[in-house]
């Protein structure tokens, strides 16, 4: 007898993000997430997501064993910056049964609705400022940090479920051994190009951490406004994130680009931290898996290229091109094997026709999926 039921409970909050485990249990490639991580973030009083929005989880269960889950999302910031009244799902994982699939779907399509959307887009874990898309192509691989992975089959029964391609997001692979060196050469000309017209180009200053977010905040939210799917970070939310990252930033991968000391772009790559959690069961840190955590931390050898932009009227003056200088000669300094560039979305130009001059490859694609309610 199959049922879906909400999450209401603790110990079915804990059941809702253990699932996984189980489902991928076997799968080299499947990297847990950190347990105490999400749980905060599912949880409104602790997540700052919560703050603004609603989220409602839903397990389904097969003759008393868990078999699938998903989330239900009000992005209520996402509709007052749209103008919309969409509706997100997320945190999709199941069996292969297309007939559960649609009842997942179906079960958070209803409580959308109810809420009033008109619209269910994902997925989405919660946000697109969070990992978010299915994964379509690159299986191969494990994903890198913050990034989502899922089986091959989950796309066919989304799309049994009556849900069609939204847009599409692009990781690259740059590589130390094959980055076009003709880019890194101009480097210098570029940043003296730069100099002349008051802009210069600086690593972070971690001791002035708190300004320098506030800095950085004002620059993401400005800069990434006309993306598709892009939803402005609260300062709750930008300085929530930050809090986590500062744990692992290096400040040779953060550069703040400023004309006449106002900052007008940033960039940001960070360890590929699953390189560790891949190696750390169940997600849980204790009691030995904070040792795999800090040991594994000095073998990282990838970065991701987290977030990489310049505000509107500094674009093309090569900025863009001196960030992803300096990442990659930081990498190569850093004896690493080079990094991921994700998300892109594939109808940005300017980022993938940057990236191919790189020499970088696409060898990862993720999907976000729609279907009018």
């Amino acid at each position: 007898m199959r049922q879906i039921k909400q999450v209401s409970t603790k110990k079915e909050l804990a059941a809702f993000i253990d699932f996984p485990h189980h489902l991928y249990e076997g799968d080299c490639n499947y990297v847990p997430e950190l347990h105490i991580a999400q749980r905060d973030l599912l949880s409104p009083g602790k997540h700052p997501f919560h703050d603004h929005s609603q989220v409602q989880l839903f397990l389904a269960y097969e003759n008393g064993e868990i078999n699938g889950r998903i989330a239900a999302i009000l992005n209520n910031n996402h509709n007052q910056f749209k103008n919309k009244k969409d509706g997100f799902f997320g945190f999709f994982d199941l069996v292969d049964d297309a007939g559960l699939a649609k009842q997942l779907l179906d079960e958070a399509a209803k409580w959308l609705k109810e809420k009033g959307a008109n619209m269910m887009i994902g997925p989405v874990n919660p946000s697109t400022n969070e990992p978010c898309g299915l994964l379509v192509d690159g299986y191969n691989l494990p994903p890198v940090a913050m990034m989502p992975y899922n089986k091959p089959y989950y796309l066919p029964l989304i799309e049994k479920a009556g849900f069609s391609k939204s847009v599409d997001l692009l990781a690259y692979d740059l590589a130390t051994a094959t980055v076009d060196k003709r880019t890194l050469q101009l480097k210098q000309t570029l940043l003296k190009r730069l100099e002349l017209k008051g802009i210069t180009i600086r690593n972070i200053n971690l001791k002035d951490f708190k300004n320098e977010v506030d800095r950085i905040l004002e620059v993401y939210n400005a800069a990434w406004a006309e993306n598709t799917g892009f939803v402005p970070m609260t300062e709750k939310e930008f300085k929530y994130l930050a809090k986590d990252l500062k744990m692992i930033l290096d400040k040779d991968f953060c550069q703040l680009a400023e004309h006449n000391g106002k900052v007008i772009g940033f960039s940001l790559a960070i360890p590929d931290l699953n390189q560790v959690l891949i190696k750390i069961k169940r997600g849980r840190l204790l009691p030995i898996g904070i040792f795999k955590l800090l040991l594994g931390l000095k073998k990282i050898n990838y970065v991701r290229v987290l977030a990489l932009g310049v505000v509107e009227g500094y674009r093309k003056a090569g900025i863009e091109a001196c960030f992803y200088s300096e990442i990659i000669e930081q990498a190569a300094a850093k004896k690493m094997k080079g990094g991921e560039a994700s998300w892109i979305l594939e109808n940005n130009e300017m980022m993938n026709n940057g990236l191919k001059k790189l020499n970088a490859t696409a060898y990862k694609r993720y999907r976000i999926l729609e279907k009018a309610l």
